[in-house]
């Protein structure tokens, strides 16, 4: 395989990587009450020791009581969290990486297997974290505003701990895409409407109070997905111009980069052009963005956790489309999830030596 376009380096505000290769964010909770351990710490430094250009931590979640439905996803407040997340970075950095964290609030939850619970109900726009299914309250006002600020208050710990990014999730039926998308958002208030342009105004709220409590200088990324867990088939914006007028008020609250994600990044966004997220992303913003969906392995993240096995595939389409332009930088999961050295397996063509994936990576954190 012909690698070479993902091993130029990448420069964009106070994010300066290596390569183009991105570790995705993968939800691990193997965080007891929300702190990450050394062996998270270990975790995300081996990544760092095998030559990804930038890592994205797994989401961790704002202050809000019922922002996690997991006691062990990762907190990005609080002393003892912020402090666990100081360790990262730290140990991140001394191995040569670059890292963001990706800020979380999941919205209206699904009650978790363990049984666990937040103390106080889930909360969403419309109490929906999916269709026709009530498991939580609307936010008021207030509760929208609190959330903001919270967002805003993560985003400025995470530079103030020396992250070099941080990333919005916007993406998969989380609070933010809840907000997005006309199922889960029947509200009646500004932050409702008809349109999808409409119902962006709680994203762009948030952008813009991350980037107020940043600066201009702090690359902010924003992972969006048309998809949801519930719709595989669903598109929030339906044609380009759509898309246009959903991602362009996003770009000007405040995003630098966006990161598009697809189940299968070869799969065509809209008829008449084989584009894909990414690719229509930034044709339309003129931003940088991310492509990610399946990206060097046979099966789909998806069918991962339900228990299939995936194996190595070719990087050759990925990288015709990269030479092309269609984007900037490419998220990488599962592979990395199974093989802290992926990255630079491929940049010395030992492809022989690449790992397949099994669900069994999901129990535990691989360090080599």
């Amino acid at each position: 395989m012909q690698t070479d376009s993902l091993f130029r380096s990448f420069s964009l505000k106070s994010l300066n990587m290596k390569n183009r290769i991105v570790m995705a964010p993968m939800t691990r909770s193997f965080s007891p009450e929300g702190v990450p351990t050394d062996a998270v710490a270990d975790y995300y430094a081996s990544r760092a020791q095998g030559e990804v250009g930038l890592i994205l931590s797994e989401g961790t979640v704002i202050d809000r009581v019922s922002s996690s439905n997991d006691p062990n996803i990762p907190h990005f407040y609080g002393e003892q969290a912020l402090a666990g997340w100081q360790q990262v970075i730290d140990k991140v950095h001394t191995a040569g990486g670059k890292m963001g964290p990706q800020i979380w609030h999941m919205g209206v939850m699904d009650n978790h297997r363990s049984g666990w619970l937040p103390s106080q109900p889930f909360e969403g726009p419309s109490g929906m974290g999916k269709p026709g299914v009530v498991n939580g309250q609307p936010m008021t006002e207030s509760d929208i505003a609190d959330t903001i600020a919270a967002y805003g208050r993560a985003a400025a710990d995470a530079k103030r701990l020396g992250f070099d990014t941080v990333e919005l999730h916007g993406a998969h039926g989380y609070l933010i895409d809840q907000f997005f998308w006309h199922e889960t958002n029947r509200r009646s208030d500004i932050f409702g409407g008809k349109t999808l342009v409409e119902r962006s105004r709680f994203a762009i709220e948030v952008i813009k109070e991350v980037r107020r409590q940043v600066g201009e200088d702090f690359a902010m990324i924003l992972r969006l997905s048309q998809f949801k867990p519930s719709a595989y088939d669903n598109k929030l914006a339906a044609t380009p111009e759509e898309m246009e007028a959903w991602l362009n008020p996003l770009a000007d609250a405040g995003v630098d980069i966006f990161h598009c994600s697809q189940r299968r990044f070869w799969e065509p966004e809209f008829e008449g052009s084989d584009l894909n997220f990414a690719g229509w992303a930034k044709k339309l913003t003129g931003k940088a963005t991310i492509t990610v969906g399946s990206v060097g392995l046979t099966g789909e993240f998806l069918a991962a956790f339900a228990g299939e096995s995936s194996q190595p595939s070719s990087l050759d389409e990925l990288v015709r489309r990269m030479d092309r332009g269609d984007f900037d930088l490419v998220a990488v999961g599962r592979p990395l999830l199974s093989d802290p050295a992926w990255t630079k397996k491929i940049r010395e063509q030992r492809t022989d030596e690449l790992k397949g994936f099994s669900v069994e990576a999901l129990g535990q954190l691989v360090l080599e």
